[in-house]
């Protein structure tokens, strides 16, 4: 893929150069990161971008389409927030850089969600390529600084100063993200709060800055909602399910509406089909699909090879999808000559006032495993991990 920067970019690579990369973003964020960093960032071409782009604008436009009644039904009852909005504040779209059967390059949607990915974090990251490897800098993201900080503090921020605004998140220093939190802390002057360390009274949300118990107007939600009941004896300081004077971002709900519950509903040449286990047509072929529950993360409960009998022996079958499987193309080709696999992540703010969301940044994760996600790959591969892709300009 691109092969003019792929080899300027492994010619210049040194394990010093990795070395420094990975100081900047401690230095810059005040953590070391708590997830493997790959070594490379992913170069991919303008119309590769466009294909990208015009897909997500598809699958905006499709969604707008869903009417609220039809989202709501994706919201376990026990689950359901109050005060819920008109759509999410946070958008983000996965695509897989496949292989078609002709064997050109094309990506393939994966997931989606509307939840907050590293917004702040891969800012830095990007910073930081561009400050180790200084030829990145011609093709690095076109938006300003200013206006990517000004977009974050709309969404985040809204009317509130910074110390009305909260990221909330359970235990936060024990979470791999905490980097983030740490770079959104920097960004936008905000701080983070444990969901243990907040106090409630009557309606109104309060937390302990710097001595001083300040009201909490926003919350920048970063809890998986649904994970809080698997954490024993948890001494939260609210219930999200109460009725508070309190803004989200995102609101809880958004985190089910837009999720795998929406695949099977979507219409696109790059959508893979998707069906609800409960309407898998006998005409198909459970061997050309993956198996994932409707409500997981990080790739738990996913299975590449389901079994007949396993699927049959599912009781809620209406929690779980059928994806068609998608081949990643191993694009990305590393110092030693192997090559590894990736998926993008386009990153969509989507501001209250707005119709549309905007598109803010990407993220990219390579691997050289079945599956995008570092836990399955060999600890000696290279060339794997979080990353970030650039994409050449027209």
């Amino acid at each position: 893929m691109i092969q003019e920067y792929r080899e300027q970019f492994n010619r210049e690579f040194s394990q010093e150069k990795y070395a420094k990369l990975k100081s900047i973003l401690k230095e810059k964020s005040g953590t070391e990161p708590a997830f493997r960093i790959s070594e490379s960032p992913v170069f991919l071409s303008h119309a590769l971008k466009i294909q990208l782009t015009e897909a997500a604008e598809s699958i905006i436009d499709q969604i707008k389409a869903i009417a609220p009644e039809i989202l709501r039904k994706a919201v376990p009852e026990r689950y359901n927030v109050p005060n819920d909005t008109q759509h999410p504040h946070f958008f983000t779209i996965d695509f897989g850089i496949c292989a078609d059967e002709k064997g050109t390059v094309v990506p393939r949607l994966i997931e989606l969600q509307a939840f907050p990915s590293l917004y702040t974090f891969q800012k830095v990251y990007e910073d930081a390529f561009c400050e180790t490897y200084p030829f990145l800098s011609e093709i690095r993201n076109d938006m300003p600084e200013e206006l990517y900080i000004h977009h974050l503090k709309k969404v985040i921020l809204g009317d509130e100063s910074p110390e009305h605004v909260i990221l909330l998140e359970i235990f936060p220093e024990q979470q791999k993200t905490a980097i983030d939190f740490l770079c959104t802390e920097n960004m936008l002057g905000i701080k983070t709060v444990c969901l243990t360390q907040i106090k409630k009274q009557g309606r109104k949300l309060f937390y302990d800055n710097n001595g001083k118990q300040t009201e909490i107007r926003r919350i920048y939600n970063r809890v998986i909602f649904d994970e809080l009941e698997h954490i024993p004896d948890l001494k939260a300081g609210f219930d999200f399910r109460e009725d508070l004077d309190v803004q989200w971002v995102t609101h809880p709900n958004w985190f089910f509406k837009i999720s795998k519950f929406i695949l099977p509903l979507l219409k696109h040449p790059l959508v893979p089909k998707s069906y609800f286990l409960h309407e898998f047509p006998d005409y198909e072929d459970l061997g050309n699909f993956v198996l994932k529950p409707l409500f997981s993360f990080a790739g738990s409960g996913v299975d590449l090879h389901p079994a007949a009998a396993v699927v049959e022996a599912i009781k809620d079958k209406e929690n779980y999808i059928l994806q068609r499987k998608v081949q990643y193309e191993p694009a990305f080709k590393d110092i030693n000559g192997d090559y590894s696999k990736a998926e993008i992540r386009l990153l969509y703010v989507w501001h209250e006032d707005e119709e549309r969301p905007v598109l803010l940044n990407n993220l990219a994760r390579m691997t050289k495993a079945d599956m995008v996600n570092v836990s399955f790959n060999k600890k000696d591969a290279i060339w794997i991990g979080s990353s970030h892709a650039f994409f050449i300009k027209e």
